[in-house]
């Protein structure tokens, strides 16, 4: 993981809690409209995939334990994980590709429902994503999967060799010489492993993403309002296909590239197919990336423009994020898949306790108030979401106040305290366990492991009832809080 130079270490704000009177007229614990629909108050748990769900993509019981544990806490809304809008294998990552989905994502809804008392919102995020492949060994890629070429030939001068001699010459040869053979993509596929991108037009599937991704999109939508969710949230961020459309590195020539018009046209195109194949009071809303950190990617000034397009065309919420790319991550280890928080873009995304100057809370806050206030400019009043290591009372109270966001989300701390919200809604935050952003989470995600949650996962391990991971070393959930 990237970390910066600067290397200060940093503690949860641990401030003053309101008593139950000063939340109850707090801005935080106030309602708001999202289209149709009303959120008791403006707290917001964005998508976190917690890898519980099996290589079906099923809604299984550790996922409706999971979400139960969360709707406890009665947050104004939760987001359901990134869910897989393809019939595809995509090991244990819950998915809406198909009719067969619709049963379990119904038990989901109202396992929420009746954990929050009705009064968290449940929205579910839609998500697409192209193949990508582990860092093989060096020697195996270029005695099988590399495919010879006449170029390879002529670099290496062995103009009449067969398939097998040039293989056994690469393999010969040092790291250095053998880039001096393999083109760019060759040697980025042996030392990383092999990455489809959206501009890899040559290949079919690639070139007909705008033809079929609406549909999958509005397929997968409609089945969400069938379970019953609020609304959907379009995965437009981080290192995923629609968020690569939006990305300045996209540069196809088929009128889905290049310039920003251009870049948000499949995006846009994906929304109208959601919106026209839902019903009126369906919420259709995107997570988006304020800035995509690496140097080649998109900024502050192009997300202002693409929160603009949807705003305008109808869009009813945007939940804001930043980094989190593949282009920028760091070179995985042999037999792994190269990870998108691994790099710069990664840190800023889930910024850790060790800092810059700045420090790792709320770094998203400032360029989330640009993008509304542009916004409020133009009389394009979309609720806007800002999240990035907030955690405390007062720091979401300012940032509404301020009008700098419209809700607050709170991903890494409700995931340490899912009672967060009660706690300091009833008087009781001073019994809140806070975030130490050390990323343990994060490290556990990047193993596909079960995420859990360093502050709680080894708490009272052996008590009755306790479900624990697969290796039996930790708790799946938080343990239960009640007022005192």
């Amino acid at each position: 993981m990237w970390k910066p130079a600067e290397r200060i270490k940093y503690k949860a704000l641990d401030d003053e809690w309101p008593d139950a009177g000063e939340a109850a007229k707090s801005r935080l614990f106030s309602p708001i409209d999202i289209g149709t629909i009303s959120l008791k108050q403006r707290t917001w748990i964005p998508a976190m995939v917690p890898w519980r769900s099996n290589e079906d993509g099923e809604v299984t019981q550790d996922v409706l334990d999971w979400y139960q544990r969360f709707a406890e806490g009665k947050p104004g809304a939760i987001v359901i994980e990134a869910t897989g809008i393809r019939n595809t294998p995509s090991g244990p990552l819950l998915r809406v590709g198909d009719d067969r989905y619709i049963p379990g994502l119904k038990k989901l809804v109202e396992t929420v429902r009746i954990a929050s008392e009705g009064k968290t919102r449940l929205f579910i995020q839609l998500i697409d994503f192209m193949t990508i492949r582990r860092r093989p060994d060096p020697d195996k890629f270029l005695s099988r999967f590399l495919t010879i070429s006449d170029s390879h030939r002529h670099l290496l001068n062995m103009p009449d060799a067969n398939d097998v001699e040039v293989r056994d010459h690469l393999i010969a040869l040092s790291a250095a010489q053998q880039q001096t053979v393999l083109t760019v993509k060759e040697w980025e596929d042996m030392c990383f492993g092999y990455r489809e991108r959206v501009t890899d037009t040559h290949i079919d599937e690639v070139a007909e993403l705008p033809k079929v991704l609406p549909l999958l999109f509005s397929d997968a939508a409609k089945r969400a309002e069938l379970a019953g969710f609020d609304g959907v949230e379009l995965h437009y961020a981080h290192a995923y296909t629609m968020a690569s459309f939006l990305s300045a590195t996209n540069s196809r020539t088929d009128g889905y590239g290049g310039s920003r018009e251009g870049r948000v046209r499949l995006p846009l195109e994906v929304y109208q197919a959601v919106r026209k194949n839902t019903g009126k009071g369906f919420v259709v809303g995107c997570r988006m990336l304020t800035d995509e950190i690496f140097e080649q990617g998109s900024r502050l000034d192009d997300a202002t423009f693409f929160a603009e397009q949807f705003s305008a065309a109808g869009m009813d919420f945007l939940s804001f994020s930043r980094g989190g790319k593949f282009d920028d991550a760091k070179q995985p280890k042999v037999g792994w898949a190269a990870y998108p928080y691994t790099g710069q873009s990664g840190y800023e995304c889930m910024p850790s306790y060790i800092s810059d100057s700045f420090g790792p809370f709320g770094r998203n806050i400032n360029p989330v108030a640009h993008i509304r206030d542009s916004l409020a400019a133009k009389d394009l009043m979309v609720p806007c979401i800002t999240a990035g290591g907030i955690h405390s009372f007062m720091q979401a109270e300012s940032i509404l106040e301020k009008d700098q966001a419209d809700i607050i989300g709170f991903a890494r701390q409700s995931l340490a305290d899912p009672d967060w919200f009660e706690k300091v809604r009833l008087g009781h935050g001073a019994q809140a366990t806070l975030c130490r952003f050390s990323n343990y989470c994060e490290g556990l995600d990047q193993k596909h492991k079960q995420v859990t949650c360093e502050l709680w996962d080894r708490v009272d391990l052996d008590a009755d009832g306790v479900s624990k991971t697969h290796d039996g070393k930790r708790r799946m959930i938080a343990p239960a809080w009640s007022p005192s």
